[in-house]
């Protein structure tokens, strides 16, 4: 599986302790408002994309007064705010990682700016539309630490059972996939069979990945960094596969 995943689990594990969580706590709000406002419905049991926003906020421990605030913004029965468009930008990481962007902004210039330069000083380069979105695919990503885990055949027969679609070896966790329709339903099937998840949220699955270590794994973690930390920037997938304990080492 890919390497970004066991990034994104890294950083969710010490999120709590993250001085830079408040920030966090904006960009999570921004895109439940946008999900609920873009799906037509504030209700999480119809509209996949935003049970995955709610669900990604309630991870990373933001209040649930602030998620339904968020949500009445975006369905409008609070027309508080700034209102939203999503964007997406591709490109390139050091060693030809693809990277695929997603931004949510009130000002497509200052993102776009913003964006550009993260990848010019980290030494990516940023791509036209269509370069790399065609090598990943939008599914819903189920992670379960190993050390919670059932077995893995016995959690294999439950993901598959829910409509999963594979069931990857994270080195420290298990990776379920699925089709973004049926995200809610295997998120729901596991946890009603007492399978405790670490997260859950439709996500940009690559289509195969490329091996990095040493000093280029740096090299691409510091643009992605640079990009995560951009106000507008939501997320940032890649399609490299970097051991665990790099990863965690830097």
């Amino acid at each position: 599986m890919s390497g970004h995943s066991k990034w994104a689990t890294i950083k969710r594990k010490k999120a709590a302790n993250d001085a830079k969580r408040s920030n966090q706590y904006a960009k999570l709000l921004r895109a439940v408002e946008v999900a609920a406002r873009e799906g037509g419905s504030g209700d999480v049991a119809a509209n996949m994309t935003l049970a995955s926003a709610v669900e990604k906020a309630k991870s990373f421990s933001v209040p649930t007064d602030n998620i339904d605030r968020a949500i009445k913004r975006g369905t409008g029965a609070d027309d508080s705010g700034a209102r939203y468009e999503e964007i997406s930008y591709e490109g390139y990481a050091p060693g030809g990682i693809a990277l695929y962007v997603e931004a949510l902004t009130d000002n497509r210039n200052r993102t776009a700016q913003e964006v550009r330069h993260a990848f010019t000083r980290n030494g990516g380069n940023l791509g036209e539309t269509g370069s790399t979105a065609f090598m990943f695919m939008r599914k819903g990503v189920v992670v379960v630490e190993k050390s919670l885990a059932p077995d893995e055949e016995q959690l294999l027969e439950l993901a598959l059972e829910a409509g999963a679609e594979d069931l990857g070896d994270s080195e420290s966790s298990w990776e379920i996939v699925c089709d973004s329709a049926a995200f809610g339903q295997v998120r729901d099937a596991l946890q009603g069979a007492g399978v405790e998840v670490f997260s859950a949220e439709i996500s940009m699955v690559p289509q195969s990945t490329i091996p990095v270590d040493g000093g280029e794994a740096k090299h691409v973690l510091n643009l992605i960094e640079a990009l995560e930390e951009l106000d507008d920037v939501q997320n940032v997938y890649a399609n490299f596969d970097i051991p665990e304990e790099v990863l965690a080492s830097l």
